[in-house]
C-alpha cells in the first residue's frame, strides 16, 4: 500500500495518507472489463468523480484514501468535530485522568482569560492537597474550553473534502489552519479542494 508524509501543518502532526494510488485504480474498476491492466494515472474522469459534488456519491472511492494523523485541539474545537461521525479517534489525552498533573502553563491557548488559568492552579494546588473527590470534580468542571488536548485521528479525502467546505471560513482559528494542513495533502488540490468549494 502506498503511504505518503505529510509534514506537521499547525494543529496537525504525524501524518501520513495512504492508500492514494490504490483508491484511484479502484475508482477505474466500473468502467473497466480487466481490472489488471489498470493503473494510478490521474484522468479527466478520475478528476471529475473526485470534484463531484459532496454527498452526491460520484467521489465514493475517496474513502479510501485514508488519512491518519496528530490533532491538537482546543476543548471548544473538539466538541464541535464531534459532530464528524467519519473522523475516528484512535485515542486522546484524558482530562478525566490527568487534569491535576499537566502543565498548565502551556496547555491553554492564547485567548484564555489568564485569571481563569490562575483559579485552574489554585484547584489543581488544593486538589492535590486534599485529593478530595469533591474537590476534583470542582477542578475538572471549572477548565475552560481553552484546554488544548491531542488526539489521534484517522479518516479519508472524502471526509475532509466534508470537512474543508464547512471549515474552512469558520471563525476558530483552530478549523482554519486545520483546513490550511487539508490544502498540503498530497493531491489535495485536484481531489479535495475543487469539490468542497462548490
Amino acid at each position: 500500500m502506498s503511504v505518503h508524509t505529510v509534514p506537521d501543518f499547525g494543529p496537525v502532526s504525524n501524518a501520513a495518507v495512504y492508500g492514494l494510488e490504490e483508491s484511484i485504480v479502484r475508482a477505474k474498476f466500473p468502467m473497466a472489463t480487466d481490472v489488471a491492466s489498470l493503473n494510478s494515472d490521474m484522468t479527466r474522469g478520475i478528476l471529475a468523480l473526485a470534484q463531484s459534488a459532496k454527498g452526491s456519491g460520484h467521489d465514493n472511492w475517496l474513502n479510501g484514501v485514508v488519512v491518519q494523523f496528530d490533532l491538537t485541539f482546543t476543548v471548544k474545537a473538539w466538541t464541535e468535530a464531534e459532530r464528524y461521525h467519519f473522523l475516528d479517534f484512535v485515542s486522546s489525552q484524558s482530562t478525566m485522568h490527568r487534569i491535576a498533573r499537566f502543565d498548565l502553563d502551556n496547555q491553554y491557548d492564547p485567548h484564555t482569560d489568564p485569571r481563569v488559568v490562575e483559579i485552574m492552579k489554585e484547584l489543581v494546588a488544593k486538589y492535590n492537597e486534599t485529593q478530595d473527590p469533591e474537590d476534583y470534580l470542582r477542578l475538572l468542571m471549572t477548565n475552560p474550553c481553552g484546554f488544548k488536548l491531542t488526539a489521534g485521528m484517522t479518516t479519508n479525502y472524502r471526509q475532509l473534502k466534508t470537512i474543508y467546505a464547512q471549515r474552512r471560513t469558520h471563525r476558530l482559528p483552530e478549523w482554519r489552519a486545520f483546513c490550511g494542513w487539508i490544502e498540503t495533502l498530497p493531491l489535495a488540490a485536484e481531489l479535495i479542494l475543487p469539490g468542497a468549494a462548490e
